[in-house]
């Protein structure tokens, strides 16, 4: 066993007090469905927080809060930035939502090549900080790598998970319109937002002047129109407010602690542990399977074992990562099912290098409504029936119009005019981004290091990760193709750049514990359980086999309300 076990508190208040029918590992976007489809099955369930508990409404304390409320009206200090260089280049990081952010000192890790790891450890985990955009993938994206050569078959296809899209649409709220692309399916949605008058001329033009290219308004995880389910939830229309990294006091966006974790918890089936950090997965050679969760209190450091039948992973994808290579025994010495050596390996992410921005003349008689939580969006184009480009695979493009503050007026300028010139617009400007797909490679990885941990004695995580040609070559297109697309929908000033950010500030990281077919080259199956500790599901990012163009987290809450289900027949079963 690791660690010293001298120091575990086994079995302090007996065994069948520690005992669960299943142990989630994480609460975040993953972990609260696990939590609720358990729950709602009748299955007692563990889930393991290693941050502090966050209540819906009782712990957003700056939701509704003013910016003049605020010490440095919502901006950071300088210290603050100094002291958190990775987290502070994340766009959501501010006065009014640091305390959902994992700070740089307080969680180190060691960046053998630059990687900005973003983090939230708390109750609902990042599910209080994502951006909420969420689109299925299709067909061709779970057929890609088979067809391109790149990665390992994906052991399902778009038809196995369509269901499960639907059934998690409902539930979590998803606003969309009905757009019958095969490239970008459609699901169950709530009413759409509104492209405003610039961005309807600008998706007019492109699609007169591209046929491949269909510009359509964002899908996300907003309640346009509140169902019966949602109010049941105990959640309200979302009100365009834009302050939804402080907590949404209405409930309009999907999170854990909004939707799923309340749903599981009025069950009575609930056990929620918070400042549990875990430490591995306790493997028992002699019944083939994986018992418990060896745990560590963060506050005492006192370590405790809980026990389950089944075990789900979903601390996000490199927590997960690191927990299962953690995990050894003598069965397993270089991880829990790392059988072949490959866990930690073809870790990927999402391109969004390149941005461009614009102006564009006219309409400055309109305006639109609110901050609305989505942009127009243009799903992939590039090598989607066949190999068409010098890169491998291609890129989603968000874009949308606004209109900005008005021009400041002359110095000398007081009273009422210098007043009234800051409540009137100024003209419209054009942004548009890059979401681009990127290919796992083994050189991609993480791993744990071999002589540092950290507080609790867990050893540090070692990411190595990087760009390679193909992202070069995929950037370079979209700023070449986003730059024409601009011109042809009548915007002018356009300018084009590459942030030349790290990977990991897309947060949108995937793989390592990756899905497939042959257990020589994949660590999980069908069903995302490891193929050789079938009572240990891995339902986040780590499982993913490859990245496609689209936000991840619907397919993240798809897969694991699958696994989730199916875990329960295996159960009932028998056979788990």
């Amino acid at each position: 066993m690791p660690g010293d076990s001298s120091k575990v508190n086994l079995n302090s208040r007996g065994v069948n007090q520690n005992t669960f029918d299943a142990i989630v590992i994480g609460s975040g976007i993953s972990g609260g469905w696990a939590a609720k489809e358990f729950c709602e099955k009748g299955l007692k369930t563990l889930v393991l927080e290693r941050g502090r508990d966050v209540v819906h409404l009782k712990d957003y304390p700056t939701a509704t809060k003013n910016p003049w409320e605020f010490t440095h009206r919502g901006r950071l200090t300088a210290q603050v930035s100094k002291d958190n260089p990775i987290v502070d280049r994340c766009y959501a990081f501010n006065e009014t939502s640091q305390h959902f952010f994992v700070k740089d000192k307080e969680h180190p890790y060691i960046q053998e090549k630059p990687f900005d790891w973003i983090r939230g450890y708390q109750v609902g985990g990042k599910s209080l900080l994502w951006a909420r955009q969420t689109q299925r993938w299709s067909k061709y994206d779970f057929e890609g790598p088979a067809r391109d050569g790149f990665a390992v078959d994906w052991p399902i296809r778009y038809d196995d998970i369509a269901p499960w899209y639907s059934y998690v649409e409902k539930f979590a709220g998803i606003s969309g319109n009905k757009d019958g692309l095969d490239t970008l399916p459609d699901g169950e949605f709530l009413p759409p937002w509104e492209l405003n008058c610039v961005e309807k001329e600008i998706q007019q033009k492109i699609m007169a002047g591209y046929k491949d290219r269909h510009v359509i308004i964002g899908r996300c995880a907003h309640l346009t129109k509140p169902q019966e389910i949602h109010i049941q939830q105990g959640r309200n229309q979302c009100q365009a407010r834009s302050l939804c990294e402080r907590g949404c006091p209405f409930g309009g966006y999907f999170s854990s602690n909004s939707s799923t974790i309340p749903w599981a918890q009025k069950t009575g089936n609930l056990t929620l542990k918070t400042h549990a950090v875990v430490h591995s997965i306790i493997y028992d050679e002699n019944k083939g399977k994986a018992t418990g969760v060896r745990v560590i209190d963060a506050e005492t450091k006192k370590a405790t074992e809980y026990f389950a039948k089944v075990i789900f992973v979903n601390a996000a994808c490199l927590n997960s990562n690191l927990i299962l290579l953690n995990s050894t025994s003598r069965r397993f010495p270089n991880g829990l099912g790392n059988d072949n050596g490959l866990m930690g390996k073809y870790v990927a992410f999402h391109n969004y290098r390149g941005t461009l921005s614009a102006s564009f003349d006219g309409y400055e008689d309109k305006y639109y409504y609110g901050r609305r939580p989505t942009q127009a969006m243009m799903p992939n184009f590039r090598n989607v029936h066949k190999q068409e480009m010098d890169f491998l695979r291609g890129y989603t493009v968000h874009f949308g119009a606004g209109r900005g503050g008005g021009s400041e007026p002359p110095a000398e300028t007081i009273g009422g005019t210098f007043k009234d010139s800051f409540s009137e617009p100024g003209g419209w400007f054009v942004s548009m981004m890059l979401q681009g797909e990127t290919i796992p490679k083994e050189s991609n990885h993480v791993r744990l290091s071999s002589d540092k941990k950290d507080a609790w004695g867990i050893p540090l995580l070692i990411t190595s990760v990087d760009y390679d040609d193909n992202d070069e070559k995929l950037l370079k297109d979209f700023l070449t193709q986003g730059e024409e697309m601009l011109h042809t929908a009548g915007c002018k000033d356009i300018k084009a750049s590459d942030s030349k950010q790290a990977p990991g500030l897309d947060i949108h990281e995937v793989g390592g514990v990756r899905m497939g077919k042959d257990p020589k080259t994949s660590l999980l199956n069908k069903w995302n359980q490891l193929h050789a500790c079938d009572n240990v599901f891995v339902t986040d990012g780590a499982c993913m086999t490859s990245t496609a163009t689209q936000n991840p987290s619907i397919t993240f809450m798809a897969l694991t309300a699958r696994a989730a289900n199916h875990a329960v027949d295996e159960l009932k079963k028998g056979n788990l």
